[in-house]
């Protein structure tokens, strides 16, 4: 239970009415239900199910009013209840629930991984393996060109999304999205708009995308950092430009050589370390995808313009008292920095 935490006050629910819902649904439902909380992650509340004999993890979105689309539980479990007989990191989802009469919000339930997760150190465990950084970075690379390479059609999943204007509908989208969460103006999003407006890439790949690609989404072996145990957070998968998850990807790593405010943002592990750098990165997702990255650049700009948006989703929510999660106050002051961040790749 050490990746678990008691539910929070502000975001418990009527667990006695959801064993009963659950009750016959799932193997080992009809057992007593003990209810925890997964702490990390800033968005989408997850919780573990434990009926002794079996374990369950249930998403929901996050409290407040939340734009489903980047909160979609619905499309997180059509995703999972089949991505995994094509890609073994993607756990299996078992069940949609869409009354949120119930637990105050739709969720859905899936199987239980185990393993790691990284966030801002490096865990006791992979502090003396020297190689440790570098295998993580490559694991996650690997994992990212093999769910490219999904056959999305032979899954059902042609209709997820419409790829032909993809990523002009993410920057109009993210842009639109801005507007309802921002609490100043800042021109610096308004140049990286124009500027991601007047450089669109003339035509692009389609695959599966998984739109929020970083190393705290990931888990990995408790005994082993080049081994992908899952990949979470899926409820914004759609069909579009695999390079725009690359970009993500970019815009959440950190070299030792970044600025000291964008590595205090960090949603890794700071220091020279030995990860792989974002020109490695690059490089090793374009020799194991065969796919050209000469365009990198846009993706990553694209990349940062979209974490400023998440995070002044999240901080507004904090603001206007939807939620009480503490960790959330700091969320405000890095919106104009990752802005500024936005700007300087756009410019190099």
């Amino acid at each position: 239970m050490k990746d678990t935490i008691e539910v929070r006050p502000d975001e418990q629910f009527d667990e006695a009415r959801l064993a009963e819902y659950l009750r016959g649904q799932l193997p080992g439902s009809e057992n007593p239900l003990t209810v925890r909380q997964f702490g990390g992650g800033a968005a989408n509340l997850t919780y573990l199910l434990d009926y002794g004999s079996h374990e369950y993890v249930l998403r929901r979105p996050p409290l407040g009013p939340v734009a489903k689309s980047a909160h979609d539980m619905a499309r997180e479990y059509k995703v999972l209840s089949v991505l995994h007989q094509a890609l073994p990191y993607a756990p299996r989802a078992f069940l949609y629930c869409d009354d949120p009469a119930l637990i105050g919000a739709d969720f859905f339930v899936m199987e239980r991984r185990t393993g790691v997760v990284v966030r801002r150190k490096l865990l006791p465990q992979f502090t003396d393996m020297p190689d440790a950084p570098r295998r993580m970075s490559e694991a996650m690379v690997d994992a990212l060109a093999e769910f490219h390479a999904v056959d999305y059609a032979a899954l059902g999943l042609s209709d997820l999304g419409r790829p032909d204007g993809f990523i002009e509908r993410q920057v109009d989208g993210w842009y639109k999205r801005w507007h309802a969460a921002k609490k100043a103006d800042l021109p610096d999003m308004d140049a990286v708009y124009q500027w991601l407006k007047a450089n669109l890439p003339a035509s692009s790949d389609v695959s599966l995308v998984h739109n929020d690609y970083k190393l705290d989404n990931v888990m990995l072996a408790e005994d082993d950092p080049g081994r992908l145990v899952a990949i979470f957070d899926w409820d914004m998968c759609t069909l579009g430009d695999p390079l725009s998850d690359l970009g993500a990807l970019l815009c959440y790593w950190t070299e030792p050589t970044d600025a000291p405010y964008f590595q205090q943002m960090a949603m890794m592990p700071t220091g020279d370390l030995g990860f792989l750098t974002r020109r490695e990165l690059v490089e090793r997702y374009a020799v194991k995808s065969g796919r050209s990255v000469h365009n990198i650049n846009f993706y990553h700009t694209l990349g940062l313009f979209r974490l400023v948006v998440i995070i002044a989703q999240i901080y507004i929510r904090y603001a206007r008292g939807q939620t009480q999660d503490g960790r959330f106050a700091a969320f405000g002051p890095m919106i104009p920095l990752m802005a500024k961040a936005a700007v300087e790749v756009m410019e190099s």
